[in-house]
């Protein structure tokens, strides 16, 4: 966000204003836009100083904390009770309306937020959750294979067909085989 312009900008075109320029013409003079020469005038008018109002910081916060012990009470009663059946609480019984995420930065300025995770962590080898069930649920001990394990993880890939693997490590018949895509390509002298 811009600054502010400077005090001293503000009072002499307020100045020029009452001295008898047109405000268009004082924000002409002092390279500034007219919507903002006459925003200006119309603020001294009214308060009597040039000085810039704040700017940025919360504005609407106000409006969802006057409902705090309301939300706090509901989490009270039902502790599993999710953002949006508060913002629908809210809505129909106090008559305000406020999205999910307004009621969320509530709850974070109280420190009240509380991450809901699945029971089962998820597996990196396989399912841990039979078919079609949703995240969270009881894990079966039929829907991971019995021959895999946490620690198993696939084998390698099979090199190109008809050549034996080509090795990994950063020798001469490594670089050799390897492409501007990253990929090995079987050197001649490795090929069956």
């Amino acid at each position: 966000m811009a600054k502010p312009l400077s005090e001293d900008l503000r009072s002499r075109l307020i100045a020029a204003v009452n001295g008898g320029m047109s405000r268009r013409a004082a924000a002409k003079r002092f390279g500034v836009g007219a919507a903002t020469a006459i925003r200006w005038v119309r603020a001294w008018r009214a308060t009597g100083t040039t000085r810039a109002r704040p700017q940025g910081g919360d504005k609407r916060s106000h409006r969802i904390e006057a409902y705090r012990e309301v939300i706090l009470a509901a989490i009270e009663a039902q502790v599993d009770i999710t953002l949006v059946e508060l913002a629908d609480m809210l809505r129909r019984d106090h008559g305000t309306s406020f999205a999910p995420s307004t009621v969320w930065r509530c709850l974070d300025r109280h420190a009240m937020t509380v991450k809901k995770r699945p029971r089962t962590p998820a597996s990196r080898s396989g399912p841990t959750s039979p078919r079609g069930a949703g995240l969270g649920s009881m894990r079966s001990p039929i829907s991971t294979p019995s021959a895999w394990s946490s620690s198993t993880r696939p084998g390698r890939r099979p090199g190109w067909p008809g050549c034996e693997a080509v090795p990994d490590g950063d020798s001469a018949a490594g670089r050799r085989c390897r492409t501007a895509i990253g990929r090995r390509r079987p050197s001649p002298e490795r090929c069956a």
